[in-house]
């Protein structure tokens, strides 16, 4: 029934997310409850005063009624303030009390300071006497100072630390009531102390240290309820977690290299040799820096997957940033910490996440950063990527300079148009083009295959899928530069071979034969192999598939349907006026058709097909210098006129309608179509060709040659037209390519169309032609 009157002297909360406020008040004397009057909304009751407030002003009084008691009682209080560290401002704020404030009012002091239970305090509140008050927490005074004697017997090395943990509570108001829950706010202190010795034992920079030594400070001062109290223990736990001199080492055994990266990819040469370059150079030079690579090709051919074998093969962490859509500069940098949810870059978060400062850092798809208003993404990763500036990283979150130098930055792309001249200057590009039909059967049977056995729960011993379906598969059933369609192909086999084995593990009757894949219909099946070996009993049409499932061409065709592409391209040039060219585009090389017809027409030429403006300056070239060689090569047009324009009409289309084109590489090819649709002669059905034209004849070298062979390659063509100036580029290619492929190398558009057509397209002399009037 005895409570203390106060003075609420500030309220402090909100309602959001949930109600919680804090109130300071200051208190003013003790009272006993007499009547209660009434309950709600809020207790009223009659109270009378206990304690008089006039005897705070008069010390003197009080002094000689207590006597021995009270000098009794500021000894132990100066002695347990002593035991402690003077340099929190908390301990030396109650050293002043104890000589300012009246000693009456000392053991109200004391009592909310020390280690009591809220029993104890209860008892020292109903005490209204003061030398009861006294003779009540001078115990309570002894026993926190015996404490204290036995814990720093025990804990010597932590002697200061201990003092401001056990002793008092963290800074706070002195008040009669308790607020909050003492444990949290001395396990948070806790937390700040350990936080402190970490900093000071990791081994950051100095000026990292110097400034989060500077942090810690503030953050000792600073409210709990503060924002900014969050906001600085975050980024003090983040600089203690960044690993700043921590690392892996390399294994930098080249042998042991070598066979990890053959049997993680096969093919890929370029990749494999420049990893097992560094790796001897590191083994005569420890503190070299890490590379910038940058590897550009089409989608599939493992760029990705190979950055993670670089990572197996060095021992080092692997983290991948995908940089795809990427339109903010503060995804590479961070943000400021003025900012409300402030966070750091990839860069720092993928070094925290990893934590070493070697790791192989990919960034994936550095072709497609875009641009926005909140800045240049690609501009921020100039920094990043460039080896006399990384050793000095400043992420705008941290706001210290962190060492990215021992970093292995591997950057993808699918095309270097994209990517801005700073960047791809500091970055060292390697082709990965697409591979061939030969590479293609064996990563297919060393990766793609078991890895899709092992995905649908089968076995080699439930199914088999010779190399000859496995051609049949990527010549007919994909045509692209890497190998995912190929996968996906292979998955969807495998699927089909897992429902005919999960029948025939659960039914004994009704499955298809073996021999025959995953057909619908058997009897047809055996009807189109013919084969005497497969003409059985029609009760053997009952029993389960036999194993291994033996995938044909006939079960291709009932799984993956009929096949997509057909590799015979001769019967699109059964006429005249039409040619293959040979395109590249960022998913790899392909083959494109050009048509040409004429009519009657007033001499306009037509050109269809989605074309750029580089394409359609081809066109204009091409036909000006047939046009300059019509009598010379005796072109006429339909009513045998040597102006090929004269009453004539041109139209070129590039199949592929809603595919967009460009780019100078199809002059030739314009000019073999024109040259047959004028001739009347057709190009021959094997030929391909490429290269960019003059108004004089020459043929100048065009890019993408590697990938435009394997184009041609992969649709059957058996002869390729090139630019004299590219005959470099064919070392590039495998040998079994060079050697099923015949290539012309041209330097004007003379060999070429002698080339093209078969017999040649030679000048024929104007005798031949001369009929006699007489």
């Amino acid at each position: 029934r005895i409570g203390t009157a106060a003075l609420a002297v500030q309220v402090v909360g909100s309602n959001w997310p949930k109600p919680h406020y804090t109130l300071l008040v200051t208190g003013l004397c003790r009272f006993q409850i007499l009547q209660l009057l009434k309950e709600k909304p809020y207790p009223v009751a009659e109270v009378q005063q206990l304690d008089r407030l006039e005897q705070f002003t008069n010390g003197h009084k009080s002094e000689e009624e207590l006597g021995e008691l009270s000098e009794q009682f500021y000894k132990y209080a100066v002695q347990l303030v002593e035991m402690l560290d003077m340099s929190v401002p908390a301990v030396a704020k109650l050293r002043r009390l104890l000589d300012n404030l009246p000693r009456e009012a000392l053991p109200d002091i004391l009592t909310s300071i020390i280690r009591t239970t809220n029993q104890e305090k209860l008892q020292i509140l109903d005490a209204v006497r003061l030398e009861e008050r006294f003779k009540m927490t001078i115990p309570l005074l002894v026993r926190q100072i015996e404490g204290l004697k036995l814990l720093q017997k025990t804990r010597k090395s932590k002697q200061d630390d201990d003092k401001r943990i056990v002793a008092i509570r963290p800074n706070r108001r002195i008040t009669h009531g308790s607020i909050t829950e003492d444990e949290e706010e001395e396990e948070d202190h806790d937390d700040v102390v350990m936080l402190e010795k970490k900093i000071r034992t990791s081994s950051m920079s100095e000026q990292a240290l110097k400034v989060c030594l500077k942090e810690i400070k503030r953050l000792k001062k600073m409210p709990q309820s503060m924002p900014e109290y969050a906001l600085t223990r975050n980024y003090l736990e983040l600089m203690v977690e960044l690993p700043w001199n921590k690392s892996t080492k390399d294994r930098l055994e080249i042998r042991a290299a070598r066979i990890v990266l053959d049997n993680d990819h096969y093919a890929m040469e370029k990749l494999k040799k420049r990893v097992l370059e560094y790796l001897a150079v590191r083994q005569l030079k420890n503190n070299l820096k890490g590379p910038i690579l940058c590897f550009v090709g089409p989608p599939g051919v493992g760029k990705t997957s190979v950055g993670r074998s670089i990572a197996k093969t060095l021992g080092r962490e692997f983290h991948r940033i995908a940089l795809g859509g990427v339109c903010d500069q503060s995804d590479i940098r961070g943000h400021r910490r003025t900012y409300v949810g402030s966070m750091p870059g990839r860069i720092i978060n993928g070094l925290k996440t990893v934590g070493v400062n070697n790791p192989v850092f990919l960034l994936d798809e550095v072709d497609k950063l875009a641009k926005s208003l909140q800045g240049d993404p690609a501009a921020a990763l100039l920094e990043v990527l460039d080896p006399e500036q990384n050793h000095s990283f400043t992420d705008h979150y941290l706001n210290v300079a962190f060492d990215l130098s021992q970093v292995l930055f591997i950057a993808t792309a699918n095309t270097t148009a994209t990517i801005p001249p700073a960047l791809l200057d500091r970055m060292e590009v390697i082709q990965v083009p697409g591979y061939t039909q030969e590479e293609k059967i064996e990563i297919a049977h060393r990766h793609l295959i078991p890895k899709q056995l092992e995905l649908h729960g089968l076995t080699p011993q439930q199914i088999q899928i010779p190399q000859v379906t496995t051609l049949g598969i990527i010549t007919r059933y994909t045509r692209e530069a890497g190998v995912r369609a190929l996968d996906r192909k292979l998955g969807a086999i495998c699927r089909a071979v897992a429902v005919k084995v999960a029948e025939g593990q659960h039914k004994e009757a009704k499955p298809d034969r073996a021999e025959v894949g995953e057909g619908e219909d058997c009897k047809e099946h055996i009807t189109e192999d013919a084969k005497p070996e497969s003409i059985s009993d029609t009760a053997d049409l009952a029993l389960p598939p036999e194993m291994p499932i033996l995938i044909d061409f006939h079960a291709l065709k009932d799984i993956l349907g009929p096949p997509m592409y057909d590799m015979e391209v001769s019967e699109r040039l059964n006429q005249p006026g039409v040619a293959i060219g040979l395109a590249w585009t960022p998913l790899g090389g392909e083959i494109m058709f050009v048509e040409a017809s004429r009519m009657e027409g007033e001499g306009q030429l037509t050109l269809t097909g989605q074309l750029g403006d580089v394409m359609k300056e081809s066109a204009h070239l091409a036909i000006s210098w047939l046009r300059s060689n019509a009598k010379r090569y005796q072109l006429t047009n339909a009513s045998g006129s040597f102006d090929l324009l004269d009453n004539t009409d041109i139209h070129l289309h590039f199949p592929a309608g809603a595919v967009t084109k460009d780019g100078p590489s199809a002059g030739v090819t314009i000019v073999t179509c024109l040259a047959s649709l004028f001739s009347g002669r057709l190009v021959c059905s094997d030929v391909a060709m490429t290269g960019e034209i003059t108004l004089r004849g020459l043929v100048l070298p065009v890019g993408g040659i590697k990938d435009k062979v394997l184009a041609a390659h992969r649709a059957g063509l058996k002869r390729i037209i090139i630019p004299q100036r590219n005959e470099k580029d064919l070392e590039e290619l495998a040998a079994p390519v060079r050697q099923e492929l015949t290539f012309v190398l041209a330097a004007c558009l003379d060999e070429v169309l002698n080339a093209a057509f078969d017999g040649g397209f030679a000048v024929k002399a104007r005798l031949e032609h001369l009929n006699s009037k007489l």
